[in-house]
């Protein structure tokens, strides 16, 4: 009996697509390391405290990481096109009131509720991606440069945080979000088409959304408390036992009731349980380089906010070429471990040279092979990542689906900023404590003390970083299995499995035809 082909006409509008929704990604991504920068100005002008200071990141944290899981099973019930116009409507309106805030309280609530709209975005945008672009070529080509936008945005935020700090006012780096958000919205709705197929028209599952947002809030305060109370502290252990409990009763509940918020199924297939692992992992790597190198660069090579900036754009171009270029052209040719392995563990290589570093480094012959290194392996392994984290998912599931890439990414960030800055911390104090006898009392002799003691803290914290990118990359290479994308799914009407199997894309009703290129 001969095969057909399920084959659906392409969207003539999918590359214009694209651009917003690729937009939509840049903004996000840009607004988590554009008001680190913009941070110390705006604490003075609103006369924010010390000890609320940290609550302008972590306000937005919180939201974002605890309502991800929530706002991917909404693109699914509400449908990705709406969802996604409605956070971009709303993250711009949270961002003008952050531009216009005028004191704590509206500055933090101006954060939070950007985090909330930004859980209904970053997932919406995702999955749209994975339901637009289905052929195995064009899929390579488009999640090619959703990679690089998603590695690289963070750094482009350095870069632009400071030119709006610098050149204009620290109220600018909210404003800008507005721009974006306006033109990705108009475009959205004149431009982008979602299947209809791929709606979820079940329930909420209330319980698995409280669980999983109380769970995952506890797990990211708990890392934040443990940066700044230290991880023996009684508020740090019980945040973090409680996240472990309310995550493990959301599993239970997951595996019982009929509609959950998120299908077990998505997570226990290995590739994509693979990938969200190991994306976590390197993301902690990533955070790790981003926080130590820019006070490196500030503070102990005493660079502008803008120079600071500009120094990580080899950073940026490394990995828009590790993503469009290495990533793309393989990922339809070899299998996704091939590339996720090594491209963590060429990042690694990267951070290994950064270990060098010292007071006195120069920039071209350390820390520019070095950022060239991380930004290309990064790249490299973002690309297939992100394709494999939604490829084969049932089309109702793409939305929570991609919601878990990016809750693996803000937990990891957490993790990353939490751990290795208390290592960092550990490891200067050490260094003092060694160190000050022999460093004298003079005035100059205490600032190198300074210096070469936060250095020792930042080379320790990026060691921790090289072993868990290595890590990322066993993971990787152990536990995602899956053919390349270059393969075209066919029916068998002869067979007919019963429903609940074969959903995933493994097994089932498709035979999986490889597509050889020429």
């Amino acid at each position: 009996m001969p095969d057909t082909e399920q084959r659906q006409a392409p969207d003539p509008l999918r590359w214009k697509a694209l651009i917003f929704i690729a937009l939509a990604q840049l903004m996000v991504v840009l607004d988590a390391t554009i008001v680190n920068i913009a941070l110390p100005s705006a604490q003075a002008d609103l006369g924010i405290s010390d000890g609320n200071r940290q609550w302008v990141i972590t306000a937005y944290a919180l939201a974002f990481g605890g309502l991800l899981l929530f706002g991917g099973r909404v693109a699914d019930l509400w449908g990705r096109r709406r969802t996604f116009v409605i956070g971009l409507i709303g993250f711009a309106v949270a961002s003008a009131l952050g531009g216009a805030a005028v004191n704590t309280a509206m500055m933090l609530g101006a954060r939070a509720l950007q985090g909330v709209f930004g859980a209904l975005l970053a997932p919406a945008a995702l999955s749209l991606l994975a339901v637009t672009f289905t052929e195995a070529r064009e899929r390579a080509k488009a999640f090619g440069i959703y990679g690089a936008i998603a590695g690289g945005g963070g750094a482009i935020g350095l870069i632009l945080g400071g030119l709006l700090t610098e050149y204009l006012d620290w109220r600018w780096t909210f404003y800008v979000n507005i721009p974006f958000a306006v033109i990705a919205a108009a475009g959205a709705l004149f431009v982008i088409k979602e299947p209809a197929e791929g709606r979820n028209p079940s329930r909420l599952d209330m319980p698995g959304v409280f669980l999983a947002t109380s769970g995952l809030v506890a797990l990211v305060y708990g890392f934040t408390r443990a940066e700044a109370d230290g991880w023996s502290a009684g508020p740090t252990v019980g945040l973090l036992t409680a996240a472990g409990l309310l995550l493990l009763a959301f599993a239970v509940v997951e595996s019982r009731v009929r509609n959950p918020l998120l299908p077990l199924r998505v997570v226990t297939e290995r590739n994509r349980g693979g990938v969200y692992l190991s994306l976590g992992l390197a993301i902690i790597g990533m955070f790790g380089l981003f926080l130590f190198l820019t006070y490196y660069l500030q503070v102990v090579k005493a660079y502008s906010p803008v120079t600071t900036g500009l120094a990580f754009l080899p950073m940026v171009a490394g990995m828009i070429t590790g993503s469009t270029q290495i990533g793309a052209r393989l990922m339809n040719r070899v299998r996704p471990r091939l590339l996720m392995a090594p491209g963590f563990l060429v990042a690694a290589l990267g951070l290994l040279i950064l270990t060098r570093i010292d007071v006195g480094t120069p920039y071209a012959t350390v820390i520019l092979p070095g950022l060239v290194l991380m930004g290309l392996g990064m790249g490299t392994a973002f690309m297939p990542a992100m394709s494999l984290s939604t490829h084969g998912v049932q089309p109702q599931d793409s939305g929570v689906a991609s919601a878990m890439v990016n809750t693996s990414q803000q937990v990891g960030g957490a993790i990353g900023t939490a751990l290795l800055n208390t290592v960092a911390a550990s490891a200067t104090t050490a260094y003092v404590t060694s160190h000050a006898a022999g460093a004298g009392s003079a005035a100059g002799a205490v600032e190198a003390l300074r210096l070469q003691a936060m250095v020792h803290g930042f080379t320790t914290a990026i060691w921790w970083a090289v072993a868990i990118l290595v890590l990322a990359a066993v993971v990787a290479f152990t536990l995602v299995n899956a053919q390349r994308q270059g393969a075209v799914a066919v029916t068998r009407p002869d067979r007919d499995e019963p429903e609940g199997r074969g959903g995933e894309g493994e097994k089932g009703d498709e035979l999986t035809v490889p597509v050889f290129a020429h």
